[in-house]
């Protein structure tokens, strides 16, 4: 599980780094979708983490509070572009 969330956790700042040259509007909001679905993923591995022990309440809440704040601006973000489009 923690492997799990280490990659997917990483995954969204690699999709967003990525979207800076992505090759249109269209590429940027898929990078930014993708980050997305790994935040969400991500915010599951910490779920069961906690529920298994692997993670102790107080971290893993830190994690997700990090998880929900990043979560709201990529949803922000990719309604503000789809908008321009």
């Amino acid at each position: 599980m923690i492997n799990q969330l280490l990659r997917c956790g990483t995954s969204v700042g690699a999709n967003v780094h990525e979207a800076q040259y992505a090759q249109g509007t269209k590429d940027f909001i898929s990078k930014f979708e993708i980050a997305l679905k790994e935040c969400n993923e991500s915010e599951y591995w910490i779920y069961l983490l906690r529920e298994t022990g692997g993670l102790n309440q107080e971290d893993a809440d830190e994690f997700m509070k990090y998880c929900i704040e990043l979560r709201r601006m990529l949803v922000a973000s990719v309604t503000t572009l789809k908008k321009k489009l």
